[in-house]
């Protein structure tokens, strides 16, 4: 297994397939999202391929995700 930690290159992660929301703009200011086992999902700038990408457990981008759902952080969308 590969050694994984949160501020690696994206370009180190062995085998992830990285994917945008369907919803993403043309304008490219997109997260990217790739499993890379059943635990744990890393995230990406679109912009930056190349970059820095963060890991995070499964758990915690499950809840992300059910709180954007939820409207959670619309009020840091302005009005």
């Amino acid at each position: 297994m590969q050694d994984i930690y949160n501020g690696i290159s994206a370009t180190r992660l062995d085998g992830a397939v990285w994917r945008k929301s369907e919803r993403s703009n043309s304008q490219g200011a997109c997260v990217e999202l790739a499993r890379l086992d059943s635990a744990t999902v890393a995230m990406r700038n679109s912009r930056d391929p190349k970059g820095t990408a963060l890991i995070y457990p499964a758990d915690a981008v499950r809840a992300m995700v059910s709180a954007l759902r939820a409207g959670d952080f619309d009020d840091l969308l302005g009005s």
